[in-house]
């Protein structure tokens, strides 16, 4: 038999989860701390797969470890990362370029996301440009077929089992004549 104690690895375990933090902050999103800091990242609004991969590399982060794992200076890197990320890369990766008002490309995540694009819809709306009429009256804004798809009010086709339904009322009437 071992004369090590065999309840040893088990309390090394207990202790590495308690080192864990289970929300970790970034903006005004908590992200998961049990994922990866790929996965997590992903959950914050603006930050896809392939920005998140980007953002763990430039911090230098192993993008496979346990992000509520990382020490605090390493998670304020990629927080930093988060937000100036639009420095970092080209224009055309950035989510808002070329703003209305200031002219400047920037990368907006988690709430300033929504709020950009809800402005900038509105202001279309406001202008009466195309993209904003089509907003206003609900229809596809970006080019798509509206012929056959999209269709939101009324019945499409033949309903057959109402058909047989009307037919087989009418020859009970005609039956009790």
């Amino acid at each position: 038999m071992s004369a090590e104690d065999p309840n040893a690895g088990e309390d090394a375990d207990a202790e590495e989860e308690e080192d864990i933090r289970y929300f970790v902050r970034i903006g005004q999103t908590d992200l998961d701390g049990t994922k990866s800091v790929e996965r997590a990242l992903t959950e914050l609004n603006g930050i896809g797969h392939r920005a998140a991969r980007i953002i763990a590399q430039k911090a230098d982060v192993d993008r496979r470890a346990v992000f509520g794992k990382l020490d605090d200076d390493v998670i304020e890197r990629v927080v930093d990362n988060v937000e100036n990320f639009a420095d970092e890369v080209p224009e055309w990766m950035a989510n808002h370029q070329k703003d209305y008002f200031t002219g400047e490309t920037t990368h907006e995540t988690g709430n300033d996301l929504q709020l950009t694009c809800r402005q900038d819809i509105n202001r279309m709306k406001m202008i009466d440009s195309y993209r904003g009429v089509r907003h206003k009256r609900g229809q596809k804004v970006r080019g798509q077929r509206t012929k056959s798809t999209g269709r939101t009010e009324g019945t499409i086709g033949v309903n057959v089992e109402a058909i047989k339904e009307e037919q087989a009322e009418e020859a009970a009437a005609e039956d009790d004549e």
